[in-house]
Parts: structure tokens; sequence; C-alpha cells
């Protein structure tokens, strides 16, 4: 998983741009076994609350996805929560890629979801 792979850098465009749009602490995208992609921020509500990763599964999963390529989530988080390796992990299994980006868009590190 390279950040020079056009669908990856594809990703992190769409977490940016729903993090800015939205103005929430996370962005992030998600792309299933189709190259559909799921673009979601973080859900802070008085009674539910979701990461943007989180988000973005559910979206896939709510949409039919059956499986993920990759995942990108942009935060100022130095390392990508458990919460979110989990919700990869639960629908796109522990190889899944997991992108981290810096607000700016810089590759933080890509770890896989297992």
């Amino acid at each position: 998983m390279s950040d020079e792979n056009p669908e990856d850098r594809k990703l992190i465009t769409l977490a940016r741009s729903a993090r800015a749009r939205n103005g929430v602490p996370e962005g992030a995208a998600v792309r299933d076994e189709t190259g559909r992609t799921y673009v979601a921020g973080t859900v802070a509500l008085e009674s539910l609350r979701l990461t943007a990763l989180q988000t973005a599964v559910a979206m896939a999963v709510a949409s039919g996805a059956r499986s993920l390529e990759a995942a990108a989530v942009v935060t100022g988080a130095e390392t990508p929560a458990e919460a979110d390796r989990a919700a990869v992990r639960d629908l796109g299994g522990p190889a899944t890629p997991l992108i981290l980006a810096a607000p700016d868009g810089t590759v933080v590190t890509t770890v896989t979801a297992g």
C-alpha cells in the first residue's frame, strides 16, 4: 500500500475533504471489493459516538459491501486507534491495509487491520 497509488491517494483526499467539510477531528474513507468508496467523518452525538473510520465501515456494510480493499483515516493521531483497526478487520480481514494520514494528507503510516 503506497501513497503513490492513485486509488489510495483518492481515499486520503476523500477523507481530508470529509474532515474539512464537516469540521470534525477525523475523516475516513474505505474502498470495498468492487472499488466503491464510502466517506465519513467523526460522529459525536449525545447518544452515539463513532470514529470516522467506524462510520465509513458502517456505511459500507449498510450499502452491501462484503469486504474491503483498503481504508484511510485522516487524523492528528500518530497511530491508528484499535477500534478503527477492529472495524476494518471485521469487514476486510486482518490483511486489509489501513493508511493513517496527517491533516495535510501526508501518510504517517500504513498498517494492516490485523
